[in-house]
């Protein structure tokens, strides 16, 4: 099966118990199993990586996350997760950079404040949390800069995106792939923060604090140096 029809079948199998059902038949080993997802993820992660080097889409959405004012992030459900990872990379060596997980920092929160400068990072995944729609259309109208992380050039927030970011997620599993999702977040961490010119002082106080508040037990390594 070549990769569109792949993609196509991927499609046609929206919901996790439509894909059990599809592929885990009881005379599957486990071996066989896991040669087919390494061989998923592998392909996955190669077309991802080879559409996004060609369309440049990744490097105009660190340029527009390193101009913005101020950088939310969101997603829903599974994406929460991507959402959490990015953070976490960005927090680190950029300000202003917010997790919009309806807890700490609520919808409500960040769209009555949008600037034109401002910059939404939505991570929408099948099957398509309505309130990350809700929240990237609102955050869109509003006049703020919305940067899509999804799997389909036809997502609901797909046609709102200033730059839109296309992954692989099919898989050999009931569950969609991370795979590439995870490669896209270390991406544009990367690409953001090289260009950050205060990402050396921020990341030389985060060390210096993190030692301050005992985060980490001793460096096994320089113990052994020494």
């Amino acid at each position: 099966m070549n990769t569109d029809s792949n993609d196509e079948h991927d499609r046609s199998l929206p919901s996790p118990r439509d894909r059990f059902g599809e592929r885990f038949r009881p005379n599957l080993s486990a071996e066989g199993i896991q040669a087919r997802v390494i061989e998923n993820e592998v392909r996955s992660l190669t077309q991802t990586l080879e559409e996004l080097a060609a369309t440049g889409d990744v490097p105009r959405a660190a340029a527009l996350i390193l101009g913005a004012r101020r950088r939310y992030i969101a997603g829903e459900g599974k994406a929460a997760a991507y959402a959490q990872l990015l953070n976490a990379d960005l927090s680190a060596t950029l300000s202003n950079v917010f997790l919009a997980d309806g807890r700490a920092l609520s919808p409500l929160t960040v769209l009555t404040d949008v600037r034109a400068s401002d910059v939404l990072i939505a991570f929408s995944m099948r099957r398509y949390r309505e309130e990350t729609i809700r929240l990237g259309r609102l955050f869109h109208e509003a006049g703020g800069q919305l940067v899509v992380i999804t799997d389909s050039e036809d997502a609901p927030l797909a046609g709102r995106a200033t730059v839109l970011i296309r992954v692989h997620t099919a898989s050999a599993s009931y569950a969609d792939s991370s795979t590439a999702v995870a490669a896209v977040c270390h991406l544009l961490s990367t690409l953001t923060t090289a260009s950050s010119k205060g990402a050396r002082r921020r990341l030389s106080m985060r060390d210096h604090y993190a030692a301050e508040l005992a985060f980490y037990g001793p460096d096994r390594d320089q113990e052994a140096r020494s």
